[in-house]
């Protein structure tokens, strides 16, 4: 046994001598504060985006009228499922305008679930080189064929699907619309022309667009006037709905499949009837009377990220999540220390979640802070390059 542990030891000596160890961490939340050690910090690490989890008016008047089981204790397949999971699987077919939706137990447990079941090894699929990690997991299972474009480079993908398509029965192109960690949008119009033009199916996953873009809120594809065109839409409730678990629609041919062949749905116990009622909730009472914070939310996000970059930072993207391109994991750690110190709640994303050498800061921001209590951030970046790395 003793030597066995050894092997570990050394890795984990490696994570920490590269600045790359993590760690887990519990707090008490209050709104848009989390506090640790009595010490108060403004969030900027969640996904919360709407400001809706730790909302407790929300979660006040939601509570009493619930009247829900707090445990499903089976499968969708056996007694798991309740009107309740169907009403929400009616209401975003309905709102998608797609035949038939499918809940799942968080977005991890779609994608990996979704795309090992679509695919076999006689098939092919064409993933952005920035797509989640839950996708490429999914895409391993599956034991087709993987060719990996170059970030949002479509004339890329095209070489690819020139070169590699016809050597495969069924092909796909997977991508996130807007990427969790550069809080870039991927051109859905191109992607839905290319899909046409090399008979292949086309999966988005509007994990961090859902509920923020669009008149409804129901993502990019919204926005684009292109969901009609996208075989199968992804997104979570775990992000800026504020509650838990995820969901895909499109044709029905597509859902029943994965109602018979995804493993991540058959052989996980499904959501409690409560937080399936609760996403309910939000996406038909809430969200629909948020359009101004929602707009509110890209005008910060404009706002902060023109800061950052007269600061001569290095920044991406175009929505709500912006990173702050540092390089190297030491440098992460330094100014994530240096924020937390100044009230800051911004953790360091290092590798493997991003590329070797790529370490950021990630600001998510919420539409409940303003401008103010987030205008200083940039210069206190400035500050910790400038005094330690220059």
């Amino acid at each position: 046994m003793k030597n066995i542990l050894e092997k570990y030891k050394t890795e984990l000596k490696e994570i920490h001598d590269n600045f790359c160890d993590r760690k887990l961490t519990s707090f008490k939340k209050v709104g848009k504060y989390i506090f640790e050690e009595n010490k108060k910090y403004l969030n900027l690490s969640s996904n919360d985006y709407l400001g809706i989890a730790e909302n407790q008016h929300i979660l006040k008047k939601f509570f009493e009228i619930a009247e829900f089981s707090l445990g499903s204790a089976s499968s969708r397949l056996l007694t798991g499922g309740s009107y309740v999971h169907a009403k929400l699987e009616c209401l975003l077919a309905a709102l998608f305008r797609k035949d038939k939706a499918l809940l799942f137990n968080s977005g991890y447990h779609a994608n990996v679930g979704i795309l090992s079941a679509l695919l076999s090894k006689k098939d092919v699929v064409f993933s952005d080189k920035l797509n989640h990690a839950s996708i490429i997991d999914g895409i391993r299972l599956s034991e087709s064929k993987m060719y990996r474009y170059k970030h949002l480079d479509y004339d890329h993908l095209e070489e690819l699907l020139k070169k590699h398509r016809d050597e495969y029965e069924n092909a796909i192109i997977v991508s996130e619309s807007l990427f969790s960690m550069d809080g870039d949008i991927a051109d859905l119009e191109k992607l839905i022309e290319l899909k046409n033009k090399y008979n292949a199916l086309l999966i988005i996953d509007e994990a961090h667009a859902f509920g923020i873009y669009g008149e409804k809120g129901l993502g990019i594809a919204e926005e684009k006037k292109c969901l009609k065109d996208i075989d199968l839409v992804v997104a979570t409730f775990g992000k800026a709905v504020g509650s838990v678990g995820a969901f895909c629609t499109g044709h029905e041919v597509l859902i029943n499949y994965l109602i018979n062949k995804c493993r991540s749905l058959i052989f996980s116990t499904a959501l409690p009837e409560i937080n399936t009622a609760f996403s309910y909730c939000m996406i038909t009472e809430t969200i629909p009377n948020l359009k101004e914070e929602r707009r509110n939310l890209i005008e910060l996000s404009n706002k902060l990220r023109n800061k950052i970059q007269e600061y001569g930072l290095e920044t991406r993207g175009e929505s709500h999540i912006i990173p702050v391109i540092l390089g190297d994991n030491e440098k992460a750690m330094k100014v994530s220390k240096e924020l937390i110190k100044n009230g800051y709640y911004l953790l360091p994303i290092r590798h493997p979640t991003v590329a070797v050498n790529s370490s950021r800061i990630r600001i998510s921001l919420r539409a409940d802070i303003s401008y103010e209590e987030v205008e200083k951030i940039p210069e206190i970046i400035k500050n910790v390059i400038e005094s330690d790395f220059s």
